[in-house]
């Protein structure tokens, strides 16, 4: 029985993680936490996932969380992993916050020193496989031009999405280069002829959308789309969970999904 602290337990990924980790027998639900002035705060975590009653509150985090717990799960805000990490101990960690600035990433790094983490901007089989694909066509078809597009619900709050520059980022190892040297985040004007190499990431916002990827290989003669489509966040949910039972007994490091999955 692996014991759970989950982060962001009241979001929309996270009713769904805890309704998950509630329904699951190797699993059980000692932490569920939030920010400290969310409205929320002393509700049983099972009602506000919409299941039954559990018995667990959600409850802000505090000192000796780590004590209690095996592994954490994150699907909070930055500033909500930012505080993870001054407690979680040596504890392994899954985590989906995207976002995260290089300081903050630098100090995930640090963390995975000492304990194993699961870090992926999207926790999906598919999308891990559309990453997979971008590392191979982005090889094969070097001198073809790459835009990426993606689509997402009104109350994103960040942009690009980090499966768009996860996307990104493997066309360009793939081709030796950086996300930094070569993206170009939407255009506008008299933008000139497109340089060879570029990058092209846009951003959608609107509705309800969970999430919609969408990557273009332009050549002379053809052109090659990829895509993947979420029309429901278990996509999600289900590979959170894969992260959190593979993760138990890794040594210390940083991960991802392509390990999870043996790629």
């Amino acid at each position: 029985m692996v014991r759970v602290g989950l982060l962001g337990a009241a979001g929309r990924m996270g009713r769904l993680l805890a309704a998950a980790i509630l329904a699951a027998p190797d699993l059980r639900l000692v932490l569920a936490i939030e920010h400290g002035d969310h409205p929320l705060l002393g509700r049983d975590v099972g009602l506000i996932a919409g299941v039954d009653p559990c018995g667990r509150v959600l409850e802000p985090l505090q000192e000796g969380a780590a004590a209690v717990v095996d592994a954490f799960v994150d699907f909070s805000l930055p500033a909500g992993t930012r505080a993870l990490l001054t407690l979680a101990g040596e504890r392994p960690l899954v985590v989906g916050t995207t976002g995260l600035e290089p300081e903050l990433r630098a100090a995930l790094a640090a963390h995975a020193a000492r304990a194993p983490v699961v870090h992926a901007p999207n926790f999906s089989t598919g999308v891990t496989l559309l990453l997979e694909l971008c590392r191979i066509c982005g090889a094969q078809l070097a001198n073809y031009d790459a835009e990426i597009v993606e689509s997402h619900h009104r109350g994103k709050r960040d942009a690009p999405s980090g499966t768009a520059l996860a996307l990104a980022e493997a066309i360009a190892v793939a081709r030796g280069t950086t996300v930094a040297e070569q993206a170009r985040h939407g255009r506008h004007g008299a933008t000139g002829v497109r340089p060879a190499g570029e990058i092209g990431i846009h951003a959608l916002r609107g509705g309800d959308v969970v999430g919609e990827h969408q990557v273009i290989l332009a050549g002379e003669g053809e052109r090659l789309v990829l895509g993947h489509v979420a029309t429901s966040r278990q996509a999600f949910v289900g590979g959170a969970l894969r992260a959190l039972r593979w993760i138990g007994d890794r040594p210390p490091g940083l991960y991802g999904m392509r390990d999870v999955l043996g790629l």
